[in-house]
């Protein structure tokens, strides 16, 4: 395999070593919006064949109560023996057929997939975006900001006759239920009534209270 390194860090590795599936598949993904190709299923001869030596040893050998570990360790062995180069040779292949479907940014080197590749420019669309998309962009969030600016204007001035001093339950003391500032529990109709006034010192006395948190004196 050459020193240069491709894909390192946009690639997942799909190979399997033993078993029917045995073979060689790599999944590559564009560093821009994460579309996906995958290379052609290439099979692994050996470790598939690891795989049925194994199988077959494993049926027979318990038919006959015995032990045929020297037999598949072998076909395991030579399956081993023969998997790395076979997969290093299978990636540069995968390698060589992705780079037809990703193109290579000259300016942040990343791998991307045609529809984020800047062909006018030679970059990707993270570097150098299309300038119709983003002026469009640019358009919607003017749009957006001016509305969000006049909204907030708007409950401004809704805003003044809230009645901020009014004491207000949240949660309904009867049924936990979230009332969200409401006259009356929207979940059983409870009352939610505003503090009771101490007879004394006027103070609000929260409901259950025997006394007043204020001045002592009793309910």
């Amino acid at each position: 395999m050459s020193n240069e390194i491709y894909f390192s860090n946009n690639h997942r590795d799909m190979c399997e070593q033993y078993g029917t599936g045995a073979g060689f598949q790599f999944e590559f993904y564009c560093s821009h919006c994460s579309d996906t190709w995958r290379s052609p299923f290439e099979v692994f001869t050996a470790g598939r064949a690891a795989g049925w030596v194994n199988k077959g040893v494993s049926a027979a050998w318990s038919m006959l109560s015995g032990n045929g570990s020297t037999i598949t360790n072998a076909a395991d062995g030579l399956a081993g023996a023969t998997w790395g180069k076979s997969r290093d040779a299978a990636f540069e292949r995968a390698i060589g057929n992705a780079q037809g479907h990703f193109k290579r940014c000259a300016r942040c080197t990343s791998y991307v997939c045609a529809k984020c590749w800047n062909g006018g420019l030679g970059l990707c669309l993270s570097c150098a975006p299309d300038t119709a998309a983003e002026a469009e962009a640019a358009r919607q969030r003017g749009v957006n900001e001016m509305v969000g600016q006049r909204a907030f204007e708007a409950g401004q001035k809704t805003g003044k006759s809230y009645d901020v001093s009014a004491p207000r339950q949240l949660v309904c003391p009867q049924c936990d239920h979230e009332t969200h500032g409401a006259a009356f529990c929207g979940s059983c109709g409870y009352k939610l009534a505003s503090p009771s006034a101490c007879t004394s010192c006027q103070a609000d006395v929260p409901d259950g209270s025997a006394f007043c948190p204020s001045c002592g004196t009793r309910r």
